[in-house]
């Protein structure tokens, strides 16, 4: 197994180089040269079976011998030991058709667990091997930084550096940051916006001289394993609904559509799914994009869902190089007309990406509405993120006889106050949690410049 760029001027690398490479030399995103096929017997056999056993058999094609397999099978059980449930995501049925996936079990309540549990731990195992130290730098928007420190502070190879935007984060999700105070572990407050600090990280990987020959790792869903990993979970639910015997259907809170690329993987790869539901909130450049060819930026608006608060969906570009067949150099003309000016999909493309995708644009208004709608009707509290997937999987439903699933990507208690705003009296952090709004806080807030950012890394790195 190789990985070819999107932009389709990088050199193919291993699993082992993507996963401690990152971003493409280029400039694009790393996707498999060949996607993996799943027989529908070696569908069929995964019913019943663990979830860390299905995670184990679904992400061998892409591992590729590369870490042996009793190795692999170690870390992948090791990784999701560390859910409270048993089931690691467990299904929840809303209606007679309509479940909820949930993915917020791990360690720091939200879907990123699921693939960061696990990178962590790749990492560290690939950088012993080389006897290598390496330094992360991600941003976030909320959620991927706390699954990224939980994921690697134990790492004895990694330093890992988050950047978040400064009072744009929930208190719980800031919290999470930045009351782990391991020595590996730096947070820091970007004045600006969460497209700042990635801007800002993707620039320091085009050019990582100012780390002096360290190497820079990425742990946001640029990085291949992140994608591998959420693979799992789209087929460990469909198997469970009776796939490969029949088809599903699964609705996705998307911003920077990872997640989405991880469930359209699983498709390519065998699984029978009728279609894809995107939902967003305000910032709706893939609702606009599809329902419009509208694939332009906009003023970023901050929501009651800022997990989603993201003008520009990095992994849209992995899909775009699938909807044009695999041609870099059109999806690499096609971002710089995008970053230029207002753009639009050729017809064939989008024509492709229509037949298997829908999507549903939600304001705050809806989001709060459907907090309390869903609760009377399933007595079930849903974070904001859910909340914009399920009116999205309700409005864009279509066959009802396919089941829908969908996406439940954070613990409620994670956005405690849009759960007040929706009329209830909020909702209690897990008992490993009910301190964490007392706990000794540590990070620094930092310009959003590029130099002061990278100087601080430079300076503070082991």
């Amino acid at each position: 197994m190789r990985y070819i760029s999107t932009r389709g001027q990088a050199p193919a690398l291993s699993f082992e180089e993507v996963v401690l490479t990152g971003m493409a030399s280029d400039g694009g995103l790393y996707v498999p040269e060949h996607v993996p096929e799943l027989s529908q017997d070696e569908l069929a056999a995964m019913a019943g079976l663990s979830y860390a056993e299905i995670a184990f058999r679904v992400m061998k094609p892409f591992v590729n011998g590369e870490i042996d397999d009793e190795t692999f099978r170690g870390i992948v059980k090791e990784a999701y030991a560390t859910f409270s449930h048993d089931a690691v995501v467990p299904l929840n049925q809303l209606d007679a058709n309509h479940f909820l996936l949930e993915l917020f079990h791990g360690p720091t309540l939200a879907f990123k667990d699921v693939a960061l549990q696990l990178l962590g731990r790749i990492l560290d195992h690939f950088l012993k091997k080389r006897g290598e130290r390496a330094v992360i730098m991600g941003a976030t928007s909320g959620d991927t930084g706390s699954a990224a420190i939980e994921g690697c502070r134990h790492c004895d190879n990694l330093d890992i550096f988050i950047l978040h935007p400064h009072n744009r984060v929930s208190e719980v999700q800031r919290r999470q940051m930045t009351t782990v105070l391991a020595d590996n572990v730096f947070n820091v407050a970007i004045e600006g916006n969460f497209d700042d600090a990635q801007a800002m990280v993707k620039a320091s990987f085009a050019d990582q001289d100012f780390l002096n020959g360290t190497r820079l790792v990425a742990v946001n869903s640029i990085n291949w394993a992140r994608i591998m990993a959420q693979i799992v979970y789209y087929v460990a639910s469909a198997v469970a609904l009776g796939a490969p015997q029949r088809k599903v259907s699964f609705c996705v809170p998307s911003a920077n559509f990872g997640n989405v690329f991880a469930g359209y993987m699983a498709y390519r790869m065998g699984l029978p799914v009728e279609r894809f539901v995107i939902a967003t909130n305000a910032n709706d450049i893939l609702h606009r994009t599809l329902a419009a060819n509208d694939f332009s930026k906009k003023e970023l608006v901050a929501t009651l869902a800022p997990s989603m608060d993201i003008v520009v969906s990095s992994n849209f570009e992995r899909l775009l190089f699938e909807a044009y067949d695999r041609d870099g150099k059109a999806v690499d003309a096609l971002l710089e007309r995008f970053q230029a000016e207002p753009t639009a999909l050729a017809e064939a493309p989008l024509s492709r990406l229509r037949k298997r995708f829908a999507s549903h644009s939600v304001d705050d208004s809806t989001i709060l509405e459907v907090i309390r709608e869903a609760h009377h009707r399933t007595q079930e509290i849903l974070d904001p993120h859910t909340a914009t997937g399920y009116r999205a999987a309700e409005r864009e439903r279509g066959d009802e006889s396919v089941p829908m699933i969908t996406l439940a990507t954070a613990h409620p208690a994670k956005f405690a106050e849009a759960v007040v705003k929706a009329g209830f009296p909020g909702v209690p952090l897990p008992p490993h949690m009910d301190d964490l709004l007392e706990r000794e806080e540590r990070y620094t807030v930092l310009p959003a410049e590029l130099s002061a950012v990278q100087r601080f890394v430079a300076e503070n790195r082991r």
